[in-house]
């Protein structure tokens, strides 16, 4: 296993990794809207906060040496699934292309009060 850590995407804010490889697969921690510089929070709506999001998850992919269509699946995790749509508009521009498996679940919270949080799986 190998430990996956840029400064592009926030750092950790507890005790795990921002992503780790194992053989030829990148498992991603969750990511939330913080920016890396700051790691303060992109308070707003929630196509600001995916666009963040993806943002930060496009850093660690590029550290990883892979890309969105290398990505197997990705799992969003929303506070509102009324945010489903406007959500679903930034994700799929962000990505163009690439259609990797998806779970998408309402939950009740997230750290920091965020409204969105992805995680993802990608082959190198």
């Amino acid at each position: 296993m190998k430990n996956v850590s840029t400064p592009s995407a926030p750092a950790a804010i507890g005790p795990y990794s921002q992503a780790k490889i194992v053989g030829n697969l990148l498992f991603t921690a969750g990511q939330i809207p913080l920016i890396p510089e700051t790691m303060e929070m992109v308070t707003g709506s929630i196509e600001a906060q995916t666009e963040r999001v993806l943002q930060n998850l496009s850093a660690i992919l590029k550290d990883a040496s892979t890309s969105w269509d290398r990505v197997l699946k990705t799992t969003v995790f929303l506070t509102d699934l009324g945010d489903f749509a406007a959500f679903n508009s930034v994700y799929e521009k962000a990505l163009g292309g690439a259609k990797p498996a998806r779970s998408t679940v309402q939950v009740a919270a997230l750290p920091k009060g965020a409204k969105v949080e992805i995680e993802l799986i990608a082959e190198l």
